[in-house]
């Protein structure tokens, strides 16, 4: 049987978000033998209910894996990532409860540094050549370049980082493979060949509303930081910025003119402590990064980071993305023994994702 279908199979069902998801992971080991626990056996998890538990013993969630596996034979250039993968970005385990799988179509780029370049579909000129401008400056500098492949600033950056020799990766609120909206189908074209269309949702899921603040939060956490350039004061792009500001990255916006709507949301960013960004210089300085020269970039993944992780790895490594921990803090969070958390973070440390600090505490690399 494909691996991918247990994984599709257990997503599917109605009820397992990403948290409950890797509860179950914890406790079974493998979504297969998650899907096919005996109802006693889900007693005492963590956001378990027995509708969740009739459900995983339903025939629709299997019903569903059968014809996802299907569209997905019929598109070669589409994969499945799982959060166990090598190729899974690892920053979205910063983020808390990351989603379990993730459509990629395209290439798999080198997944940091990246900055989110977002902001109004309805953007004014000035705005327009701002975002491809600076999105420009920012791929020839080496960053990755994360947007949402929306109407306005989005489409603009997206542009700039191609035009500027880079790669971005457009975080889509329906499935890789429709086109929305149509008239940036080209656009979605050219990202797959330099970077890819990258969704949590199942393929043919249309572009409904409550998608986007969804996505929204894993734009941010791809990111360093989040540039707005042009937001009306209700605009989804502040949704982006308070992710980054829950998820620890850096909220940046580009100033405008007082008496345009379509900046007023970015302009009262600043007002609260966004860096004000007018160059690459204040990009680069607001993430961490050199002033000088480009950022290295490699074709994949750092040799530290192509490692796939087994679950309970999975569960260390998410934990410790929030801080630092002591040993015994780890074995509390996770219920584990001391003696399986010391495997666990071993483990991590032969692949170099893990340093070991004194006081037996252990932090992400």
């Amino acid at each position: 049987m494909d691996d991918r279908f247990d994984w599709i199979a257990l997503s599917a069902v109605d009820g397992v978000g990403p948290t409950l998801f890797r509860h179950l992971l914890e406790r079974f080991g493998t979504p297969g033998r998650a899907l096919s626990a005996a109802k006693n056996e889900l007693g005492g998890l963590r956001g378990m209910h027995d509708a969740i538990a009739d459900a995983l013993g339903d025939a629709a969630c299997r019903r569903f894996a059968e014809a996802e596996l299907r569209r997905l034979d019929k598109l070669p250039d589409v994969r499945l990532i799982t959060f166990l993968d090598a190729d899974y970005p690892r920053q979205l385990f910063e983020i808390g409860a990351p989603p379990p799988l993730l459509y990629l179509r395209g290439t798999v780029p080198a997944w940091d540094p990246a900055l989110a370049v977002v902001g109004s579909r309805r953007a004014t000129r000035n705005g327009l050549k701002a975002a491809e401008e600076l999105a420009a400056e920012v791929a020839g500098a080496g960053l990755l370049v994360v947007s949402g492949l929306a109407r306005g600033i989005d489409t603009a950056a997206h542009r700039g980082a191609l035009a500027g020799g880079g790669a971005t990766v457009a975080v889509l609120g329906c499935g890789v493979d429709l086109s929305y909206p149509p008239e940036n189908r080209e656009l979605a074209g050219r990202i797959v060949t330099d970077g890819c269309l990258l969704s949590e949702f199942p393929l043919g899921t249309q572009p409904l509303a409550d998608h986007f603040p969804r996505r929204n939060r894993i734009i941010s956490g791809l990111s360093r930081g989040v540039l707005v350039v042009e937001a009306a004061q209700q605009s989804g792009s502040l949704i982006t910025a308070r992710y980054a500001l829950e998820q620890g990255r850096e909220v940046l916006a580009v100033p405008g003119p007082i008496n345009v709507a379509s900046c007023r949301g970015s302009n009262d960013l600043i007002k609260q402590g966004a860096a004000l960004v007018d160059s690459l210089a204040d990009i680069l300085l607001a993430v961490g990064l050199p002033l000088v020269g480009a950022v290295v970039r490699s074709k994949g993944h750092p040799a530290a980071t192509r490692c796939p992780l087994t679950p309970r790895e999975a569960l260390v490594y998410e934990l410790l993305a929030q801080g630092p921990r002591h040993l015994d803090e780890i074995s509390a969070a996770l219920e584990l023994t001391a003696g399986e958390v010391s495997a666990m973070v071993l483990g991590l440390e032969l692949k170099g994702l893990l340093a070991q600090l004194p006081g037996s505490h252990y932090s992400i690399i």
